[in-house]
């Protein structure tokens, strides 16, 4: 298991019962120990100053092999052109009612007491990793401006604020380094990326909780975690997301971090590129000729392509953005018009929309493939008085029923085209959407993060569903020789 290791300027600034709270010299002098665990170590120190001790202190504990936070690179970052103060851009999503001016205010561990300046918070501290910030923000008019980053030590703070510091300290470390509450010595460490706010998460509470058992079975110390940073990914083996992912999100870069780390990834970056973007699905289902629906890509909603689309696929006709899912971003036109006013709606958001023939199926088949193996398969009927699944109306949305059944059970040639699809995206844990109409089957998509939810998915498997994936992990982990 991990051991933390907090380095301050003065020990008298900082007590935390369950960390090792050390000066730098004695940072320097009793480390690195013989047989010592994994160490993680919180550089509370001042940083500001090139080759000080603070900056010392980060640079030895990465030369032994110590996590720390913050990371030399990140201090050099801050650092830019000689200078201690880095500058940023605004969030797009950050909006101020207030008179303009300049605001300066901590941010602890990527938290700041101040809500108002929350999301101003995690983004510095997503972009500098470092404990202590001092950020000021710039406004002009219109909510243009910029705000600047700057690493301060915990020594630096008014005596007021070290108490929050070293609170917001404890939640950092309780949320992202806790220690192992079993009491058992696990071989490897896991983090769990889940969302509690997501509407419709890959898998419910109740499920994760039973990832967490398996992981235990398998070897695994697993963190649940809900948010994580590029320098936090570093203190695990292995990193499972359980979050609905997209490209342009944090769990795509929270997934190419990981990687670049080392760690076990499902699913890995390339697995998130391939199946958040139905464009390149059904370009590489033509080319591996795997059994989809007739398809086209479009850029343009012109008279012309809605005669040419409707004469070519039928009616009615589904539309897809590029990157949706749980029915998200997925439409059916019935007419012309309906197709012309879609397209057009949905081109202002996208350069390309997937135009694909209907094809109607009292259900859709869900094949969970795993490392190139089918371990699950679910029959999903449409929502009521619906022809999807799943059924949004505003926030809340409804779904039909299911049938879950060993795989053994599964016609031959939907596993055989469940394989196929799941090849053209990898090696990881996918959902393989297929519709079967007679003697035919279609590949609709492959999921990257596929629903695993207790009592659904595995109704049939039980808690061997999720043992499977865990020693999946481990096996790929002790190939690796870890």
């Amino acid at each position: 298991m991990h051991k933390t290791l907090i380095i301050v300027d003065d020990i008298n600034d900082v007590s935390v019962s369950e960390h090792t709270v050390l000066s730098f010299q004695a940072y320097l002098e009793d480390f690195p120990q013989k047989n010592e665990p994994k160490t993680r170590v919180i550089n509370l120190c001042d940083t500001t100053r090139y080759l000080s001790q603070g900056y010392y202190c980060s640079l030895l504990a990465q030369a032994r092999k110590h996590r720390v936070l913050p990371s030399v690179k990140t201090i050099n970052d801050l650092r830019i052109a000689g200078e201690d103060v880095a500058r940023l851009p605004l969030p797009k999503k950050f909006t101020w009612s207030g008179a303009v001016n300049t605001t300066s205010f901590f941010v602890f561990f990527g938290k700041t007491p101040d809500p108002r300046f929350s999301l101003l918070a995690s983004e510095a501290f997503s972009v500098f990793p470092c404990p202590i910030l001092e950020v000021s923000v710039h406004i002009a008019a219109d909510n243009i401006g910029f705000m600047t980053a700057r690493a301060k030590g915990l020594a630096d703070l008014p005596s007021a604020l070290k108490p929050v510091c070293i609170e917001f300290l404890q939640q950092f470390t309780q949320l992202q380094w806790r220690n192992d509450r079993s009491g058992k010595k696990m071989r490897w460490d896991m983090a769990i990326l889940v969302n509690p706010q997501e509407p419709t998460p890959p898998s419910d509470d109740k499920a994760i909780r039973k990832f967490v058992k398996a992981a235990e079975k398998a070897g695994f110390n697993a963190d649940v975690v809900t948010s994580l940073t590029s320098e936090a990914v570093g203190h695990y083996d292995a990193l499972f997301i359980r979050e609905t992912t997209a490209i342009d999100h944090h769990t795509y870069r929270i997934a190419r971090a990981a990687e670049r780390e080392g760690l076990i990834v499902i699913d890995d970056p390339q697995s998130i590129l391939r199946c958040c973007n139905k464009v390149f699905l059904q370009d590489a289902f033509t080319y591996q000729q795997v059994p989809a629906p007739q398809s086209e890509m479009v850029s343009d909603s012109t008279a012309a392509t809605c005669e040419r689309l409707i004469n070519k696929l039928g009616l009615p006709l589904v539309l897809k953005l590029p990157e949706s899912s749980f029915s998200r971003g997925v439409y059916k036109a019935e007419n012309f018009q309906a197709l012309e006013e879609k397209l057009k709606d949905m081109l202002s958001q996208s350069a390309l929309v997937l135009v694909q023939e209907y094809v109607f199926t009292e259900f859709d088949w869900r094949i969970g493939v795993l490392g190139g193996k089918p371990i699950y398969a679910c029959q999903y009927y449409m929502a009521r008085n619906h022809w999807q699944i799943y059924h949004h109306q505003g926030d809340r949305f409804s779904s039909g029923g299911f049938k879950t059944m060993p795989t053994f059970e599964v016609p031959q040639t939907v596993l055989q085209a469940a394989i196929k699809a799941a090849k053209v995206v990898g090696d990881g844990l996918y959902g393989v959407d297929i519709k079967q109409a007679g003697n035919k089957v279609y590949v609709i998509e492959v999921n990257d993060n596929p629903s695993i939810d207790d009592g659904v998915e595995d109704k049939y498997l039980g808690k061997g569903l999720y043992e499977l994936i865990m020693q999946e992990f481990a096996e790929r982990l002790e190939r690796r020789g870890r």
